[in-house]
């Protein structure tokens, strides 16, 4: 029986066997590896994926879908909400030291699972994942461009990233409204030592107003905090590195 694509749960089915052979290519399994697929649906990178791993751990909300992918005999269901899905215990009851996650990540959710999985990212090798292109824009984005704000701060703090593979509208059923994009995503090995709650909450701060000078943000932020050491607040939020927001708030 066809299935149809479910509004609520962000459902676009990718159909483009090259888009799908550039994907597998740019992940590069190997037999064996613990991979595990956010959003498999109806298997068309599931698949492939699985032939070259043996065995693949797939998370599905929608139920028809999770009966469907129960059929295979190679596949670990795991029938819930991703972001109920705790990585750290997945990888500990598998008896690994680190995951490959991948998936074509539901757009309307993509921000707050990127952010679900760098609570676990102790436990995660690398990331592929499939999003709406503006989205993976503004994670890779350079300071001082239009695309670098608050995702590109929380996100390059941790990992090195890129992206690998263009994905028009039409490699899907149905098209989305929006191009998409893959992006290769790499935890850093000595990542700097830092409260992440913090880091977040002067993030969020700092481009609260992003045509703003820092000094009517960021600058009341830190006064508040009693910061007594330099930062210069007389510029943008997105004229600042990542590594200057890095240091300042382990200076606190």
């Amino acid at each position: 029986m066809k299935h149809i694509a479910r509004k609520r749960f962000g459902q676009h089915f990718l159909t483009d066997g090259a888009i799908i052979d550039g994907i597998v290519q740019a992940i590069a399994p190997l037999a064996g590896e613990p991979m595990v697929e956010i959003g498999p649906g109806l298997a068309a990178l599931t698949q492939p994926l699985v032939e070259r791993l043996g065995h693949l751990h797939v998370i599905e909300l929608d139920r028809d879908l999770a009966v469907r992918l129960r059929a295979h005999g190679h596949l670990n269901v795991i029938e819930s909400d991703v972001l109920r899905v705790d990585f750290t215990a997945l990888a500990q009851d598998l008896k690994v030291p680190r995951l490959r996650v991948v998936g074509n990540l539901p757009y309307n959710i993509s921000s707050p699972i990127l952010f679900h999985l760098l609570d676990h990212v102790a436990v995660i090798q690398d990331q592929h994942f499939m999003l709406q292109k503006e989205v993976i824009d503004r994670m890779v984005a350079k300071p001082s461009t239009g695309d670098y704000g608050r995702l590109s701060v929380m996100l390059q703090w941790r990992y090195e990233m890129e992206n690998v593979l263009f994905v028009p509208p039409q490699s899907f059923e149905p098209a989305p409204r929006v191009d998409s994009a893959v992006v290769r995503m790499v935890p850093l090995d000595t990542p700097p030592v830092l409260n992440l709650r913090l880091l977040e909450e002067m993030v969020q701060v700092a481009f609260s107003q992003r045509r703003k000078l820092l000094r009517h943000t960021l600058g009341r932020w830190l006064e508040a905090r009693g910061f007594a050491g330099s930062f210069d607040t007389q510029r943008r939020a997105e004229e600042v590195p990542v590594s200057q927001y890095v240091a300042l708030v382990q200076s606190l």
